[in-house]
Order: C-alpha cells, then sequence, then structure tokens
C-alpha cells in the first residue's frame, strides 16, 4: 500500500501541556514525517506514512495523551499524499477569528521537586524550576497561541543551557514556555524598609530568619502576594488580625509536606489526593486534638482548618524544615480586608506596607492576579468554594452552542462568565465588588478574557439587583455598545448555573433549592430561601421561606442580634421575656428603634433569607451578636452542632410559604429548658434536611421531577449538605450539586449567561 496523509485536528487544553513533544515523540515512534503545530483552535498535526502505521498513532494518541490535556474534540482527515522529509513541531499560527482554552496554574512536578534539592543539578535550589509538567500558565499569558512571546517570560531571554533543553524533543522541557534557570531567568530579593537588604538564597535565609522572629512578611508567589508569618505565634497572629482588618475570618495555612498536615487535621484518602494533585488547592480538613489548639489562633469557631502544600518551588524553598523554624506558615491573600490581592512589586509595596515588616520579591511578572482555590471533599466529592488558582480559567462545556456573551456575576464572591460556541469560560474568583480596587480588578480581568478567548461580546446578562456594581456595569456597557442587556433573577441563576454544571440542557426541568444569603427577588423583597421550578429560560417560585422583617438592612446582616431579636417578636415571643444573649448587644434605645422598625417597615425589608434565619439562630442562641465577616455566625452555628442528635424542628407548610416561626418557638422553649447549643444547632439542622426532603415530595407529586438541583451559599454548609443529599437519595431523588463551580455566588455568572441565552432565543444545538 502506497503511503498516505492524514490531518488531525484537536482542541481543548493542547497548549503549554506537552502535547506537541508528545507529538513528536509519537511520530518518532510510528516511522512517521510531518509537522505539529499550535494554532489559535488548537493543535494541527499532519502525518504522512502507512496507513497502519498513522492508525496505530492515532489510537495511542487517543489513549496516552499528554497527563495534563484536556481533549475537548479529535477529528481527521485526508490530506493529499505529499511526502515529508522528517517531523518537524512547525511555528506557531494564528487566526484572529478563532480561539482555544488556556491552562491554568499547575503545582510543581515531583521530577522538578526533586532537581530543586538535587546539589548536582544545575537549578539547585532555584525558586523558579518549572518544566512542560508544571509551572505558571493562566498568570503568566498575555495571548494566544501559547508560546514564550505572549508571555510574561517574553523579557527573559534563554541562556545556550535552557535554550538546548528546549529545543530537545528528549529533554522534558521541550518547549516549555516559562523554563528559567539561574543563569537567565528571574531571581529573588529581600526588602525591609524599603531598602534592598539580600538578593537570591541569602533572600530567602533572610525571609525565613524574619518569620522566625515573628515577623509578617509579604511574598509574592505564582498568582499574587501571600502575607506570612508564624501560625503558632499568637503575637505575629494577633498583630496579622489588626493590620489586616481581619478580626475574626480564618486564615489559609501551609505545610511543607502531609505529615506535617497530619499533625494537625484528618486527612481521608480523597483530600490527599487532592493536596497532592496538580491543582493543590486550599482543603477545608476536620481537626486533630493539636488542630483544635492551632485553630484556637488561625480559625476560630470552626471546625475545620484550610491546609495546602507548597505548589511553588519558591514555597518549598521558604517552608523547608529546619530546626526553630516554624512547622505551618499562615499563608493568606495580600491585600487588606475585602480589597484585591497585590500581584506587582510596587503595588505591593504601596498598599501591603502597613501591613508587612519585610517583601520577599521577584521580577517573574504576574500578568492576570489569581487567588487560591479552596476546596472541601463531602463523601468522597470535592465541592469549591472558591474557584481560581488550578481551575481557573478551564470552561464548562455547554450542551448547545452560544453566541459571544458576557454575564457579569454578583455583588460578593464575583465571577464573570465569557461563552462563545460551546465553550462558557466563567472567571477565576474576583471577590466582594463594594470598592473602587476590586471593580477596577474586575474591569482588567473582563479585557484580559476577552482579549485571550477572542470574545466580542453580542449580548450582556447581569444580576437584577439595582445596585450591584457589577450590574451597573453591565447596563453601562449595554449602552455605550448598544448591546441588548438581560437582568436575571439570582437564584435562577444558581438553579441554571446547577443544571449546566451538572451537563442537562435548556429543555431539562428540576426542582430547585435555592438556599442563599442574598438575592433580590422579583417582588422586591430580599430572597434566599426559594424553591424553584426551574429551567434555563423561566421558573416558577412554588415555596419560599416565611418573610422576615430585616430592621436596618445591612445593618441587621452585620448584627446579627438584630436579627434575633426581629425573629423573637415575629414569633410572637417578648424579647424581655428571657435573659437572651442579644440583650448584651442591643441597648435599650436600639431595642427601641428596632421595635418601631419593624412596626413601621421604615428600613426594613422583608426577607425570605435561610443565610439570615441562621444568623439569627445563631445570635439567638449566644453566638455572635456581631460579625466581622460574611457567614460567621453560619459556620460557627454549624461547627457546635451535636452530631448525635435527631431530634428536629418543624419546619411546615403554609399556601407557599415555609414558616419558620414554629421553629424559633421551639429553640426559645429549649432554651428555657437549658438544652445545650450544640443540640439546639443540631435540631435546627435536622429540621431543614427534611423541610428540604418535604417539600421536594409535595413538588414531585404535583409535577412528577425526580432531579433536584442544590444552589446557594447555605449549600456550602457541609453538615446540612451531607445530610440533605443523603435523605434526598433515600426519597428517590437524583440530587443535583455544583461540581465545577461553587455552589455560592463564585458560580451565579455561568447561570446568568445561561438564562440570558435562553430567554433572548441564542441558544442552537
Amino acid at each position: 500500500m502506497p503511503p498516505i496523509n492524514k490531518r488531525l485536528h484537536i482542541t481543548g487544553i493542547v497548549q503549554g501541556v506537552g502535547f506537541r513533544p508528545t507529538v513528536f515523540n509519537l511520530a518518532g515512534k510510528y516511522q512517521l514525517t510531518g509537522w505539529v503545530l499550535n494554532n489559535a483552535h488548537g493543535v494541527e498535526i499532519e502525518l504522512h506514512g502507512a496507513a497502519e502505521q498513522i492508525q496505530a498513532f492515532t489510537q495511542d494518541l487517543r489513549q496516552n495523551p499528554p497527563p495534563l490535556a484536556i481533549i475537548d474534540s479529535f477529528s481527521e482527515e485526508d490530506a493529499p499524499a505529499i511526502p515529508f522529509a522528517d517531523f518537524q513541531i512547525r511555528h506557531s499560527e494564528d487566526n484572529a477569528s478563532e480561539f482555544l482554552p488556556v491552562s491554568p496554574d499547575l503545582t510543581i512536578c515531583p521530577d522538578c521537586e526533586r532537581e530543586l534539592f538535587d546539589p548536582s543539578n544545575r537549578r539547585f535550589r532555584y525558586p523558579f524550576i518549572n518544566c512542560t509538567h508544571c509551572g505558571p500558565r493562566f498568570s503568566i499569558v498575555r495571548g494566544i497561541p501559547y508560546d514564550r512571546p505572549n508571555t510574561s517570560m517574553a523579557g527573559f531571554p534563554l541562556c545556550p543551557d535552557c535554550a538546548s533543553e528546549y529545543h530537545d524533543p528528549t529533554n522534558r522541557r521541550f518547549h516549555a514556555q516559562p523554563i528559567a534557570c539561574p543563569v537567565c531567568g528571574p531571581h529573588i530579593w529581600y526588602e525591609e524598609g524599603g531598602q534592598l537588604e539580600a538578593d537570591r538564597e541569602t533572600a530567602l535565609q533572610a525571609a525565613r530568619s524574619a518569620l522566625s522572629s515573628g515577623k509578617i512578611l509579604a511574598v509574592k508567589g505564582l498568582g499574587g502576594f501571600h502575607l506570612v508569618c508564624d501560625a503558632q505565634n499568637p503575637q505575629a497572629l494577633e498583630e496579622l488580625r489588626a493590620r489586616k482588618r481581619r478580626s475574626g475570618k480564618p486564615f489559609a495555612l501551609m505545610a511543607f509536606n502531609l505529615k506535617v498536615i497530619q499533625k494537625f487535621a484528618r486527612v481521608s484518602p480523597e483530600e490527599q489526593k487532592l493536596l497532592t494533585s496538580t491543582v493543590s488547592p486550599i482543603v477545608l480538613l476536620e481537626l486533630t486534638p493539636q488542630g483544635k489548639e492551632l485553630a484556637k489562633l488561625v480559625a476560630p469557631d470552626q471546625n475545620r482548618l484550610g491546609f495546602m502544600l507548597p505548589y511553588t518551588p519558591l514555597h518549598l524553598l521558604l517552608l523547608e524544615p529546619a530546626p526553630n523554624f516554624p512547622e505551618v506558615l499562615v499563608m493568606t491573600s495580600g491585600n487588606l480586608s475585602e480589597e484585591p490581592i497585590a500581584f506587582t512589586n510596587e503595588d505591593a509595596r504601596q498598599r501591603l506596607s502597613n501591613l508587612a515588616d519585610g517583601f520577599l520579591l521577584h521580577d517573574r511578572p504576574i500578568h492576570m492576579r489569581v487567588d487560591d482555590s479552596v476546596v472541601s471533599i463531602i463523601d468522597g466529592t470535592p465541592h469549591l468554594q472558591r474557584r481560581a488558582r488550578g481551575y481557573a480559567p478551564l470552561p464548562v462545556q455547554l450542551p448547545v452552542s452560544a453566541i459571544p456573551s458576557l454575564a457579569c456575576g454578583t455583588e460578593l464572591k464575583n465571577t464573570f462568565c465569557l461563552a462563545r460556541e460551546r465553550y462558557a469560560f466563567v472567571s477565576h474568583h474576583i471577590g466582594d465588588l463594594e470598592n473602587q480596587e476590586t471593580l477596577t480588578a474586575f474591569e482588567a480581568a473582563i479585557s484580559h478574557y476577552e482579549r485571550i478567548f477572542r470574545i466580542q461580546p453580542q449580548l450582556l446578562a447581569a444580576d437584577l439587583h439595582p445596585d450591584y456594581l457589577a450590574s451597573r456595569y453591565a447596563r453601562q456597557r449595554a449602552a455605550d455598545e448598544n448591546l441588548p442587556l438581560v437582568e436575571v433573577q439570582h437564584h435562577h441563576a444558581h438553579i441554571a448555573s446547577c443544571m449546566a454544571d451538572n451537563g442537562l440542557s435548556h429543555l431539562a426541568q428540576v426542582i430547585g433549592l435555592a438556599f442563599d444569603g442574598t438575592g433580590y427577588g422579583t417582588d422586591g423583597k430580599i430572597w434566599g430561601g426559594e424553591v424553584l421550578l426551574a429551567n434555563w429560560g423561566g421558573f416558577e417560585r412554588l415555596f419560599h421561606f416565611e418573610y422576615m422583617p430585616l430592621p436596618g438592612g445591612e445593618a441587621a446582616v452585620r448584627k446579627p442580634a438584630r436579627m434575633a431579636y426581629s425573629l423573637t417578636l415575629q414569633a410572637g415571643i417578648d424579647p424581655n421575656r428571657f435573659p437572651f444573649r442579644f440583650h448584651h448587644a442591643l441597648d435599650a434605645q436600639e431595642q427601641a428603634a428596632i421595635a418601631s422598625q419593624i412596626k413601621t417597615g421604615f428600613n426594613t425589608p422583608l426577607t425570605s433569607s435561610l443565610g439570615r434565619l441562621f444568623d439569627g439562630v445563631a445570635a439567638l442562641i449566644g453566638l455572635h451578636q456581631q460579625i466581622t465577616y460574611e457567614a460567621q455566625n453560619a459556620i460557627a452555628l454549624e461547627a457546635i452542632a451535636d452530631p448525635d442528635e435527631k431530634v428536629r424542628y418543624d419546619f411546615p407548610l403554609q399556601d407557599g410559604q415555609i414558616l419558620v416561626t414554629p421553629a424559633i418557638r421551639a429553640i426559645v422553649r429549649d432554651l428555657e429548658q437549658k438544652v445545650s447549643p450544640g443540640v439546639i444547632s443540631a435540631r435546627f439542622h435536622n429540621g431543614l434536611t427534611a423541610c428540604a426532603v418535604t417539600v421536594s415530595e409535595k413538588v414531585r407529586a404535583q409535577t412528577g421531577l425526580r432531579q433536584v438541583a442544590l444552589s446557594g451559599g447555605v449549600w456550602q454548609n457541609k453538615t446540612l449538605i451531607k445530610q440533605t443529599i443523603s435523605a434526598l437519595n433515600a426519597s428517590g431523588f437524583e440530587v443535583l450539586f455544583p461540581r465545577k463551580l461553587p455552589t455560592n455566588d463564585g458560580g451565579v455568572s455561568l447561570g446568568q449567561i445561561l438564562v440570558a441565552l435562553a430567554v433572548s432565543g441564542n441558544l442552537k444545538e
């Protein structure tokens, strides 16, 4: 048989993951000639040789792609039978109309870690060691195709040794775009008081010495700065909280290896797999007795600690075990509370100089700031709570094709989403859009995503809330660019997002349990405890939690004592008949003002929010009367729940409402009988679980639907979601929950874009 030619087209995460070297070496294995190149649509290959050898090559590549590749499509076609002298990696091609996904940043691989600590290796103790299988990706990408000139490494020309590795098909650094070494690559230095104190290895040792002495450092990492200190030094932690204005919020932790983590936390096989994965996120872990002592310092009110392992060579060097060096470091975002993380040296010097005693800096530019991801394992399944480094910007594949679209997300835990064809690119975690700094970061990130994914929106989507900064941005842009804008109800977007996350199309319909904190309702009230009959294109609100007065609006969110007072009044209980703990936070004047607000409705919106119910119940039983971060009381309430308690409070259904007043009355009776807060918390959680099942069964009886979608920030509660999934499964339901995205507002932007596409008629099969 004469030789033939075949052309292969492969799309997905196929650049920056060693795809071309794999193809090159497979071509040699099967004695084929031709070429491979990156273009703006993926990887293109042409092969010349015997038909059976080409078939074997294709089968081998399909079955054994590079470990980090994610193949979305793999097509082949005949090509003219043109011979080639050899097999080549050709220069990348670009086409301004095409696009492809971009790999997220990856943790250091085992080979590079071994070299890092090998005295005979030329990259011994080099903080920027990387190869085709690891290192920066998304945080350094400026454009596509993914080649060094399109990254922030473009300013570091390769030395002869690195160039030799880069061009050697047998080397694992073959076409590794961030490749560097001490001769030609970035370097570190240490500053104190605005003065250069040390360079390279001596800088590292100066930083370690500072940490050992109790100082707080700003350390430039992969996607931005961390504020770092000894996690077991009470004085350092107290100072960090004061400087960062973060009085109670937990800090993320980093330890050198699993052995150290296991002193403080229980690590299941699934959690170990996640901690040591190429993502290497912060994983929320249950405490050991020693961990409970550490939690008092770094995570008060929590029954879990957020640990991660070193994911860059610099982190490994910084945490290298030594006598008198801290076992565990706080590794928290390098920002003042609620601001975006610093990611340039100058920005860090300006914004972090009052927070840090010293700076460990480097000169590899970060093009796009990226926070650490946060994940918990529930019944063996990862649940994302913050989707950023290691996950973003991996796309969600859509079951239908979309026109170029942008959804701007929400106010808290903001992400935005860009869609094109069958890809939806949900951004990395942006943060809370409550200040100009975060809004600027939001706008810059949108511009970057539009550029690298070649998406010029033809449709905009935004939250229904009139005052969200993200919605204002969408409205202004729609006016400036004469684009259609669809405003989407918050909890409808939650459920639509969950549906698409689980592969359901716009034609499906589900029972949606949107249990959340805050969402602007179609009736102008604040929703957050919703039972919806929903698909992408619309929803029917079948049940909701009983409306509760929220005296002072945001004031009651920040001060749950106000919510507790409101709940007792609504339940017909005299707030003064019993020595409630919220009396300590509310003087007589404020109590009178709250009573008047509730009676008149002045500055007292009504809410069905389950998040606010958690706040009020927690305050009622004596937990925080005033909070310092979002969901603090809900977290504290979950943490004390007695796992052995089986009694539950009732949440009866009446005229489309889920009544809360019977549960409040039962809680007050239990308080009068001196039932422990842990038992009351468990009964509250048990009651909500039973309520979720009861209401789902009622909707199933009416509609025949068996799929229940759980979405909203309340489902971050590990106790509640575990109990509810188990109980719903036992009742014959198929339970859907977000898997690729967070269940909190970080996943809402995907739902917004799907609803907008559906209602505007811009979906194609």
